[in-house]
This record gives C-alpha cells, sequence and structure tokens, in this order.
C-alpha cells in the first residue's frame, strides 16, 4: 500500500494508522502544487489528501482509509474488533471528529475568505474557534474516563482526534483547563507509531 499524504493534514491520521497496524506500506509526502498536477488529479480529482493506492485499486476520504486500514489488520483492532458496542464506538468519535471536528475549522482554514470583508471574515473564525471549545470539551470529558478515545484500547478515531488538536493548538483554540485532553495529546506524542509518522512527514 501506498500513501499520499501532506504534512499535517488530516491524512496524518491515516500515517499514524498505518504504523499502528503493522501493515507493510510506503508513503509519498505531498505538497499542494503536486495535489494539483495532472498526474494527482488522475488519483483524486478532488485534489486533495489522504489517497492510500493497493495494487491497482485507489481509495479516497479519511474515513474510508481508516476503516479500509482497520480492517486490513483485524488483529491490531483499531476499528474496536470483533465487539460491535466497542466497534459503535470507535465509529461515534470517528464520526464527530470527521463530521463535526474537522468541518468547523473551515472558517479558520480560509473557507469564508469570499465574503471580502476582513470584520466578517474574523467573525466567523472567532465563531468556528468557540465551536470547536465546545466539541473538545466533549471529547475532553470522555478521555477524563478513558484510556484512549473509545475505551480502553487506542483506535483509529485516536488518530483523528490526536491530529485534530495539533490544528486546534496552532489555530489558537482555546483548549485550557481541558487536561484529560493534554494528557491524551502527551501520551500520542509519546508513542512510537505517532513519533515515526511525525518524522516522514517533517512534524517532529
Amino acid at each position: 500500500m501506498k500513501l499520499y499524504t501532506k504534512p499535517g493534514a488530516c491524512s496524518l491520521a491515516d500515517h499514524i494508522a498505518l504504523q499502528w497496524s503493522g501493515l507493510p506500506f510506503e508513503v509519498q509526502v505531498v505538497d499542494a502544487a503536486t495535489m494539483k498536477s495532472p498526474e494527482y488529479l488522475k488519483l483524486n480529482p478532488a485534489g486533495a489528501v489522504p489517497v492510500l493506492v493497493d495494487g491497482d485499486w485507489v481509495l479516497t476520504q479519511n474515513a474510508a482509509i481508516l476503516h479500509y486500514i482497520a480492517e486490513k489488520a483485524p488483529d491490531a483492532a483499531l476499528d474496536g474488533g470483533r465487539d460491535a458496542r466497542q466497534r459503535a464506538e470507535v465509529n461515534r468519535w470517528l464520526s464527530l471528529a470527521n463530521a463535526d471536528i474537522h468541518p468547523a475549522f473551515h472558517p479558520i482554514f480560509g473557507s469564508t475568505r469570499y465574503l471580502e470583508d476582513a470584520a466578517m471574515i474574523a467573525r466567523t473564525q472567532e465563531h468556528a474557534r468557540q465551536r470547536l471549545r465546545g466539541l473538545y470539551e466533549r471529547v475532553d470529558a470522555q478521555l477524563a474516563g478513558n484510556a484512549w478515545i473509545a475505551g480502553g484500547q487506542r483506535s483509529i478515531a485516536d488518530a483523528y482526534i490526536y491530529v485534530t488538536a495539533r490544528w486546534a493548538r496552532a489555530t489558537g483554540v482555546n483548549l485550557d483547563g481541558l487536561d484529560a485532553l493534554q494528557r491524551f495529546e502527551q501520551k500520542m506524542v509519546q508513542d512510537a507509531g505517532v513519533q515515526a509518522a511525525l518524522r516522514t512527514e517533517g512534524l517532529a
């Protein structure tokens, strides 16, 4: 398998999951210009990461790739394993990361630039930070009583949550007082697989 990733983007979650999976893989780090090249657009017409190539098959979309990695490495139980409730818990928190937390960053990342009004754009970004604070309070409450976001074992949801927490700290989202989230981030940074992914993407 080959993962195309951009440093620090949501594809970092897939990179971490591959490290945890124990599967053989290679990584191609790309930049914004590469993602708009004709060759890359053949892999993903959206011109985005992640892209996973497995043989002659190409898969896009972060959540789909994370689940595929987990399915390919059942012994790692990154999707919650065989227990239906545990799998549902992983999906609950993966969905929060994918459908709630990630899109909430869009104004901060520039999706409201079209407004062409600096004050209005700033308001949309501040609203985004307030919404994100509420979402991370939910994450913190969950982590306060659990070793990992979905319970007692790490999962693909942890990888995604961690990546978004990196974005939050880089963009001024207030995470003060979220002690369980901070402990989680420290644990992730100390993880060998996370460290390997960060080094490869030039983020260590």
